[in-house]
């Protein structure tokens, strides 16, 4: 079923990835169906999303059997290693993206449209925008829910590295008890982001039609709340795997790769709270 070529581990041939491109390519069209008013792209929607958990799920399962049955060492683990870095840059990547968008509206096209007549009577050119002509919207304060949503995935931070202490101890009651406590922190988050989203939409006027900050805002507090939400389920993940005995002191990149990438949402998020809700 595998072979080793220079000491390398080489799984056995897999559909995995094709079904993973078919799957994704599917929920892509779904979606353009959906947009475009046709009822079948839910359903290739649905379709697809179903098949793209089977093949996560089987795929990662088949990955964390080989580990479990010692096919990986040095050379798999710092592939591993080099290939989540290289993940999260790309993911450093996408934010820094929409946060360059925020920073040319606000600092370079809403001044200099404030200072033309190409707009409505009226407008300003001061952050945030004024909205649509006629729509009227209140900011979205610093203090409050996003204050306290701060200090929530700062408390994150620290109870998944209190986990890997306790993992790296050899002390599994507190890697578990850290991972439980992560998660919680990780879903309280994400409801409170829901009824910030909520009060925005019923009592501040504050929608994604609202202007160029509407879609800023729900652009960045977005991706950021789904990534969130993926790095729970990681996490999820993880913590099923630690009540199982997995991991050790030696051996626990699946445990440390989900801890990358929980502590660079951490820091996304700290950015994002200073230039989208409190500057």
């Amino acid at each position: 079923m595998s072979e080793i070529r220079d000491g390398y581990y080489v799984p056995h041939a897999s559909p995995y990835p094709v079904l993973l491109a078919l799957g994704l390519f599917t929920l892509a069209l779904g979606f353009i169906l959906l947009v475009n008013g046709h009822a079948a792209g839910k359903w290739l929607m649905l379709g697809a999303a179903a098949l793209v958990g089977y093949v996560l799920f089987g795929w990662f399962g088949n990955v964390v059997a080989e580990t479990q049955h010692g096919q990986f060492h040095a050379w798999e683990d710092r592939s591993f290693r080099w290939g989540m870095a290289w993940f999260i840059g790309s993911e450093v990547m996408f934010f820094a993206a929409f946060f360059g968008a925020l920073f040319y509206v606000r600092n370079i096209s809403v001044p200099e449209l404030g200072h033309t007549s190409l707009l409505w009577p009226g407008y300003n050119g001061a952050w945030p925008t004024s909205g649509p002509a006629g729509q009227a919207f209140t900011p979205m304060a610093a203090w409050g829910v996003p204050a306290l949503n701060t200090l929530l995935l700062l408390s994150s931070a620290v109870t998944v590295t209190w986990a890997h202490w306790g993992l790296l101890k050899n002390r599994r009651a507190q890697l578990i008890a850290g991972l439980a406590a992560t998660i919680a922190l990780g879903c309280l988050f994400l409801g409170l982001q829901a009824y910030e989203y909520r009060h925005a939409y019923s009592e501040l006027g504050l929608t994604l039609g609202a202007g160029v900050y509407g879609a800023t805002f729900f652009m960045l507090t977005g991706f950021h709340g789904f990534h969130v939400t993926i790095g729970a389920i990681a996490l999820a993940a993880v913590l099923g795997r630690a009540l199982k005995g997995h991991f050790t002191p030696e051996s626990h990149f699946g445990f440390e790769g989900v801890a990358w990438y929980w502590h660079f949402v951490d820091v996304v998020w700290l950015v994002l709270f200073v230039f989208v809700y409190w500057l």
